[in-house]
């Protein structure tokens, strides 16, 4: 990985901040994706293409995978890509709260290799290089080491804790809490600030490769949740779900049905 990697994508997710605060609050124009995949908002765009001038610019070789461009497979013939969203939380957005992220990953044979998530609106900037660990605003974080149920609180969405799902059909006793930004919830465990983070749906790439990537280099562990290793730059860029955690990852495996 060349050192820039890491740097260029800090400076990148600032100037996404810059963009994106100009429009928060100020209610951008909002459409409808196609097949129920969500809003996106004129500042989405913005920042998409202020993402594609710079960074690849920047690196012309690099793939290029984000939510807000459509996908080819040409990325599939290069040694490294770029997965990114610009905006991972857009309902938050467009509802003016602050739990919204710029979410930009490099990846090379399919692992994460640099990332940055940045939160402009509550000015956290959390980054990874491979090997190197995980920071937020320069200082180092590290994920809890809780492995006890009863003690933890988990970052989800109460259609996860359906009991379909778990073990004796019931969720672990625990608390849960949510963030809209899949990056966030990610980073937060990274920083020690909750146990776990738990995603059941198919999920897009470009909506946790920086996180887990800040996440593993936090001494946690992100899987898919049958447990199998996370890998991106897939030809169809979706992972089986995700569980991020401290401690509690061993656990929380176990205990999905």
């Amino acid at each position: 990985m060349p050192a820039t990697d890491l740097t260029l994508l800090t400076k990148a997710a600032q100037k996404s901040g810059e963009i994106a605060a100009g429009y928060f609050g100020q209610s951008p124009e909002v459409w409808e994706k196609a097949e129920d995949a969500g809003p996106v908002t004129a500042a989405d765009l913005a920042v998409n293409t202020m993402l594609v001038d710079t960074l690849q610019s920047a690196r012309p070789d690099y793939g290029w995978l984000s939510e807000e461009t459509e996908d080819t497979t040409d990325r599939l013939d290069t040694e490294a890509q770029f997965v990114i969203d610009p905006i991972d939380g857009t309902r938050a957005f467009i509802a003016g709260t602050k739990d919204w992220a710029h979410s930009l990953a490099v990846v090379r044979g399919g692992q994460v290799t640099a990332a940055a998530v940045y939160l402009p609106m509550r000015d956290l900037m959390f980054t990874a290089a491979l090997g190197e660990g995980a920071f937020l605003n320069g200082s180092p974080i590290t994920a809890r080491p809780n492995a006890d149920f009863a003690d933890a609180t988990i970052l989800t969405h109460k259609a996860n804790c359906n009991k379909k799902y778990w073990k004796d059909g019931y969720f672990p006793q625990c608390k849960i809490a949510f963030r809209s930004s899949l990056a966030y919830r990610l980073c937060l465990v990274a920083q020690g600030r909750f146990d776990a983070m738990i995603t059941l749906r198919p999920t897009w790439e470009w909506d946790v490769a920086a996180g887990s990537l800040i996440l593993s280099e936090a001494g946690g562990t992100a899987t898919t949740q049958t447990g199998a290793a996370v890998r991106f730059n897939n030809p169809h860029p979706q992972l089986n779900g995700l569980i991020g955690a401290g401690g509690l990852h061993a656990q929380l495996l176990a205990q999905l049905a």
